[in-house]
């Protein structure tokens, strides 16, 4: 599209901010590759914040579809530019991430090696965010597969699609109580509804709201914001009850996922509520920078997120913690990204 979307600017750089809280809140209860909880407390503010910005990797996804489905043009063409956009900065980051850390004395040479050779089949344990490219990659790759279907199947068509998605994310809540469904056992994990699951269902979501939603502002902010608190409250108050019951992270994340009804909900009201608080305004020039920038943000934040909260450890209380954190890393992250930007070889590092 050649005009920018001021809405989309504003709920990229709101999800880029979104995530950075989702991992300001990690050192609050993760210990390693453990439940690391330390207070009933702590337990309350990290299900208060972090699952209000459950959305922010289904907003991302919905944004990349709302501008790139159906794919116009050229295949090859589209591949290209996602290439160098998402591909080669990804690449980059995932390498300085496997051995950066030698340099101030976290890993060992032969962690770094094996590191490095991790990256050849996935992201390497230092770079866990780093899982959200592989599927966006996996997206871009199919879009150009489901866009002649979105454009022939009409609203009707749409509808059925997302109702089947829709009733494909209850299949992580109903496996607590059956375990496989619908044809899934060892030797196939393929269930029913497998090829109407996952992330996909928000391209087609993205799709339906820019094509098929006439809404008037004030109708897409009541059902955005009954849409987002329902959401919310359903996330918030499992993980906080599942914290007695957890033993595993796996299992105390269960509403987290994001592809669960909840987090559709939340997901959903948020676009509304974004949209239809930012459609009629003008654009602004540091929103546009932020959001032009938000990409190399997400790439590059872990390693000063990281730094920022050493810094501010045990000096304030959860929250407070959680938000200065957030808060500081996502500045410093945007003014190290404005800087980059200005080498000739910036948009390889941040898109």
């Amino acid at each position: 599209m050649n005009n920018r979307i001021v809405f989309l600017d504003n709920m990229r750089v709101i999800a880029c901010f979104m995530v950075i809280m989702v991992h300001s809140c990690e050192f609050f209860f993760i210990d390693g590759d453990r439940i690391g909880i330390r207070s009933i407390d702590d337990g309350w503010w990290v299900s208060v914040i972090d699952s209000a910005f459950r959305c922010s990797v289904p907003l991302f996804v919905m944004i990349s579809a709302y501008l790139l489905v159906p794919v116009r043009g050229s295949v090859s063409q589209f591949f290209r530019k996602r290439l160098v956009r998402v591909v080669v900065p990804f690449a980059i980051w995932s390498v300085l991430y496997a051995g950066l850390p030698f340099l101030w004395g976290e890993m060992k040479g032969e962690e770094v090696a094996a590191s490095l050779l991790h990256l050849i089949y996935n992201f390497n344990a230092s770079a866990g965010h780093m899982w959200f490219v592989y599927m966006l990659v996996g997206l871009y790759l199919f879009m150009p597969v489901l866009s002649p279907w979105l454009e022939q199947a009409g609203r009707r068509g749409c509808r059925a699609f997302l109702a089947l998605w829709f009733l494909s994310t209850f299949f992580p809540y109903i496996r607590v109580f059956t375990g496989d469904v619908y044809g899934e056992c060892y030797w196939n994990e393929y269930n029913m509804l497998w090829y109407f699951s996952g992330f996909v269902g928000y391209v087609v979501l993205a799709f339906y709201l820019r094509e098929y939603l006439s809404w008037a502002n004030n109708k897409k902010l009541t059902v955005g914001i009954c849409a987002y608190i329902l959401g919310y409250c359903i996330t918030g108050v499992i993980w906080y009850e599942r914290i007695a019951c957890a033993e595993t992270l796996q299992q105390l994340e269960l509403s987290w996922r994001f592809c669960t009804p909840n987090v559709v909900l939340e997901s959903l009201g948020a676009f509304l509520i974004i949209e239809g608080i930012f459609r009629s305004r003008g654009s602004n020039a540091l929103v546009r920078s932020v959001s032009n920038n938000s990409y190399g943000i997400y790439l590059i934040h872990i390693f000063i997120l990281t730094a920022v909260y050493k810094v501010l450890e045990n000096s304030m209380n959860t929250p407070l913690t959680i938000l200065t954190t957030g808060v500081c890393t996502f500045i410093i992250c945007y003014l190290v990204t404005c800087l980059l930007s200005r080498f000739r070889f910036g948009r390889y590092l941040i898109g």
